[in-house]
């Protein structure tokens, strides 16, 4: 299983989604989408930013990555689920649904440099860095 999650490790540009275009899709920043290895991930696509839980698989011998989501879109609450498959290029090509609305197939390519981080930023590690920023400024 290891195999198949290194293959989605990492930031990923979406580039182009069914339901919205290019103007919305980055409106607030480059749409991205990202994948850490134990199994968190987000994303952020015009005004919708969300939190994944993932869980990666192999099927039919296609990596495969399925997750469920939590995030914001305008300052309310959203969620629902997705999942998508890696080809050998560099592609990721997945849908996202949006609980009870929306749904949108979308491709997304690796970007060129590796992410900052091991995973994405959690609210919860936001939190750590910034008041661990302020104290060692404050010394």
């Amino acid at each position: 299983m290891a195999g198949v999650t290194a293959r989605f490790l990492g930031a990923w540009r979406i580039t182009a989604m069914e339901q919205w275009d290019r103007e919305y899709v980055d409106m607030v920043v480059p749409a991205s989408i990202s994948f850490a290895a134990h199994g968190s991930g987000e994303f952020q696509f015009g005004t919708v930013h969300g939190w994944l839980d993932c869980r990666f698989e192999e099927r039919g011998g296609v990596p495969r990555v399925e997750f469920s989501w939590e995030g914001d879109s305008e300052g309310d609450p959203v969620c629902g689920r997705g999942w998508a498959e890696a080809d050998t290029g560099g592609t990721l090509k997945g849908r996202l649904f949006f609980h009870g609305g929306d749904e949108s197939g979308f491709t997304a390519r690796r970007r060129r440099a590796p992410a900052r981080s091991a995973g994405p930023r959690s609210k919860k590690n936001l939190v750590y860095y910034t008041t661990r920023s302020r104290s060692r400024r404050s010394r």
